[in-house]
């Protein structure tokens, strides 16, 4: 039994393909002003954690998506921050090392 032949599609309008190639490439990241870069002092004997949870989720989401190394992860959450206006500091790669052992980044996975 011969194999069929493959279907042949004909890109007819170009400037809405080029227009669809160009946004597949965009990417949208927010910043919440009001969001708690920072961790709050918890009263507890020791020293306390400098960045809160969801800094170091966010830096770690941005590990995952990406698949960087932590120091990359860090100089583009730097990069990121800077773009966005906001002078907030960012978790060095051993403070992301220690950090994970003890959060769970879960992000959703779509087939």
């Amino acid at each position: 039994m011969p194999k069929p032949t493959p279907t042949r599609y004909r890109t007819t309008n170009w400037s809405a393909y080029n227009a669809a190639l160009r946004k597949r490439g965009e990417m949208l990241i927010w910043f919440d002003n009001d969001m708690t870069w920072l961790a709050p002092h918890d009263g507890r004997a020791g020293r306390p954690p400098v960045f809160s949870d969801a800094a170091i989720q966010f830096c770690l989401s941005i590990k995952v998506l990406f698949r960087l190394p932590l120091r990359q992860t860090a100089g583009m959450v730097a990069g990121l921050l800077q773009q966005a206006g906001l002078d907030w500091p960012v978790p060095d790669a051993s403070t992301l090392c220690r950090r994970q052992k003890t959060l769970a980044v879960q992000i959703p996975y779509r087939r």
